[in-house]
């Protein structure tokens, strides 16, 4: 889905009335644009919040494409 994607992992899911409530961990540099295809993949009735959890050691692949981009 679209957490997995995003480098998510679901921690819990929980109804709430008539929602569904789902805490995720996802790291933030996958979260830009989440709003807007959260609004289109539930035509506009979804919300979301963030805070912040915790640091963690990027996967080797993420790391080394970030010091490739540094290095120019």
């Amino acid at each position: 889905g679209d957490i997995t994607s995003r480098r998510g992992r679901v921690q819990k899911m929980e109804g709430r009335g008539n929602a569904q409530v789902i805490d995720c961990l996802v790291p933030l540099s996958e979260m830009f644009g989440y709003a807007t295809d959260l609004r289109s993949r539930t035509q506009g009735r979804a919300t979301y919040t963030m805070q912040f959890s915790n640091y963690e050691q990027a996967p080797k692949s993420i790391s080394e494409e970030v010091v490739a981009k540094a290095a120019g």
